[in-house]
């Protein structure tokens, strides 16, 4: 396809290649099966209604979690995803995990859980599927909200059906897909069993100088934000650490399954406290990656095991060397609300219509307009301490921060105009939790959102300054990034008394 490029297709072609397209989409379509909005919501716990000021008596939280990888890893082919199609895993590095967390600030308006799984992604119809099964055990009183996000490893099991033996190839086992939502919900269930009476800090470590950014803007998140739960009975910590960084030091030609390096992050944090952690990715988009991501793509020499442990082992010391911390107040609150992106991805469109692809996705009879129907959250923690943007995709940290290119140096020309993320707060730190409730690929600004002016999603293009726009055929669509800041804006206002 990258030859096309070159060829210079007349008008003609190029309209014959959208009426195929278009065709293909509108026959395909008539056995496919769609959601409508109120279906893609019954889970969707909404939290709630107006954010209170008002602290409770102290936090209890719980926490557990559950090994997911299967014992016949070699034995059985699964894929791994993140890199390469048609790459089954030929053994296991270090285990795929869901991790829950269970948060009450004992208001007596209910509890919160956030949930981390190992895998590059899940749809929002999977996780529904593990919501139903927590909700509908009645085990949890007044839960108020699940979250459950990926760590988006590169080298765990393919949960999204991308990277299957051949393009178009559904890379997911149906035995293990079922068994990770059954054990992320046990796991979800043992954490509200598990909870503690106790207290909850916050501290940030400048790690800056741990990563990179392949795509400009040259623009991260470069705090690492640590919550740590005391419990009072003086048990083991838990620590919650969140970062914005692909997990893909393992590289291209890894053939083990992994956690990357969070995995040995938390290796650290047990090795020297004997407490649990959850790994929180943050906004990934622009291949926001390590310090040394580009020797891992290209030098043949580098020893990338030992490269991703010792990463991880290092972000594990700074997280445990941070000794400024401040006391949450026992106070959450946290708003969702659904959300439908146009989807112009013919790529998506066609993965949902041979069912490889599980998201939420509404289409109108008789045409080819599609919607893919998902959602956004906003959580306070602490009396305006820590806010936290749920995302359901890797989102470009401009989006948050609003350092973007300027008009003279986008692909397109224009300055973007967005209100971002961080004027949608107070808190005095906030950040991203990317691929949170969905996996949406990437999350672009406009003004730097370009296809292949032929094939469109089909194929990558270059700009005008020679920049490949890879992500965008990851993308579902130049609009999504507007979408989704507009909802995050209104739902942000709304619950202010």
């Amino acid at each position: 396809m990258q030859m096309l490029r070159f060829i210079g297709l007349p008008a003609a072609v190029r309209r014959f290649i959208s009426i195929l397209a278009a065709l293909i989409i509108l026959t395909g379509s008539l056995g496919a099966t769609f959601t409508t909005p109120e279906e893609a919501a019954r889970y969707m716990l909404p939290g709630d209604g107006t954010f209170s000021a008002q602290a409770g008596g102290g936090w209890t939280v719980g926490f557990a979690k559950a090994i997911l990888t299967p014992d016949d890893v070699g034995e059985k082919t699964y894929y791994i995803a993140g890199y390469n199609s048609n790459n089954p895993a030929e053994g296991v590095l270090d285990d795929m995990y869901a991790r829950a967390v269970y948060l009450d600030d004992n208001t007596g308006r209910g509890g919160v859980v956030l949930c981390a799984i190992d895998c590059v992604g899940l749809s929002r119809h999977d996780i529904n599927e593990i919501r139903a099964a927590v909700i509908e055990s009645g085990r949890i009183p007044d839960l108020k909200s699940v979250n459950i996000c990926s760590t988006h490893t590169h080298s765990a099991i393919d949960t999204q059906g991308l990277w299957g033996k051949s393009y178009f190839s559904d890379g997911k086992d149906a035995a293990f897909q079922a068994r990770l939502k059954e054990k992320t919900a046990a796991a979800i269930l043992a954490a509200y069993d598990a909870r503690r009476d106790g207290k909850l800090y916050y501290g940030t470590a400048d790690i800056s100088g741990k990563l990179a950014d392949t795509r400009t803007p040259i623009d991260f998140d470069p705090l690492l934000t640590r919550v740590r739960f005391a419990p009072s009975d003086g048990s083991a910590p838990v620590y919650l650490v969140h970062m914005g960084c692909h997990p893909e030091l393992l590289g291209r030609g890894t053939k083990n399954v992994s956690a990357d390096f969070p995995a040995y992050m938390g290796k650290e944090i047990e090795a020297r406290t004997g407490g649990e952690f959850l790994f929180i990715n943050g906004a990934v988009g622009g291949q926001i990656s390590s310090d040394r991501i580009e020797d891992v793509l290209k030098d043949p020499e580098l020893d990338c095991e030992a490269y991703m442990k010792q990463y991880g082992k290092e972000i594990g010391g700074i997280a445990l060397d941070i000794s400024d911390e401040t006391e949450i107040a026992p106070l959450v609150n946290i708003r969702s609300q659904p959300v439908s992106l146009r989807c112009d991805n013919t790529i998506f469109q066609l993965g949902k219509i041979i069912r490889i692809l599980t998201n939420d996705i509404q289409k109108q009879p008789f045409r080819t307009k599609m919607d893919v129907l998902t959602e956004i959250s906003y959580m306070e923690l602490g009396e305006k301490q820590l806010g936290l943007f749920l995302i359901p995709g890797e989102l470009y940290y401009e989006l948050y921060s609003g350092n973007f290119l300027p008009a003279e140096e986008s692909a397109n020309g224009f300055a973007a105009d967005y209100k971002v993320l961080s004027e949608m707060t107070d808190c005095e730190r906030s950040f991203v939790v990317g691929l949170c409730n969905d996996a949406l690929g990437y999350i672009i600004p406009d003004n730097d959102f370009m296809n292949n002016e032929w094939l469109g999603f089909f194929d990558i293009t270059k700009d005008q300054f020679g920049r490949t726009h890879y992500e965008e055929t990851n993308s579902v669509g130049p609009d999504e990034a507007r979408t989704l800041l507009e909802a995050m804006d209104a739902l942000t206002a709304s619950v202010r008394p």
